[in-house]
């Protein structure tokens, strides 16, 4: 029986993949939040770039993550975070995972349009936005995850 971070009694690393959306071909991003998620304790699962929507799910189904980072530098992770996040919130056994989105969200560039509230609409637990005020920091967000006992943050 799996209970909190515990399988069978025994204790287990908690899990978060990391990923781009599917039009995003970046990749240092990646690499950055894949430390620092490792740094909290987690074993990473880094999908890498122009990840398509049915492979994101697809590995979310499998591995069952207790994190899903999503990371965009392109300028569409508005765009497609809004599609992707439809799919994974469909999936019953994904409902309720935290998932994130971060980066450069939008192509409009200081012009004071932000695209938190629209994405936390959408399903998003929480999003980074560049460039605009997060409600936490990412590191806040981390340490607030449910129970992870037994990870050194």
């Amino acid at each position: 029986m799996i209970n909190g971070n515990h399988f069978y009694g025994v204790d287990r690393q908690p899990t978060a993949i990391v990923s781009t959306v599917a039009s995003d071909s970046h990749t240092w991003n990646l690499v950055f939040l894949q430390l620092l998620l490792e740094e909290h304790g987690y074993s990473v699962a880094n999908l890498g770039a122009c990840v398509p929507d049915d492979l994101l799910l697809k590995e979310c189904r499998e591995l069952r993550p207790d994190v899903v980072v999503i990371s965009s530098v392109n300028g569409h992770g508005h765009q497609d975070g809004r599609r992707v996040i439809r799919q994974l919130r469909d999936c019953p056994e994904l409902a309720e995972t935290p998932i994130v989105i971060g980066g450069k969200l939008g192509i409009a560039g200081g012009e004071g349009v932000t695209y938190d509230d629209d994405l936390r609409d959408a399903g998003f637990t929480e999003v980074f936005e560049d460039g605009a005020p997060s409600r936490v920091t990412f590191d806040q967000f981390l340490r607030s995850l449910p129970d992870r006992a037994g990870v050194a943050v």
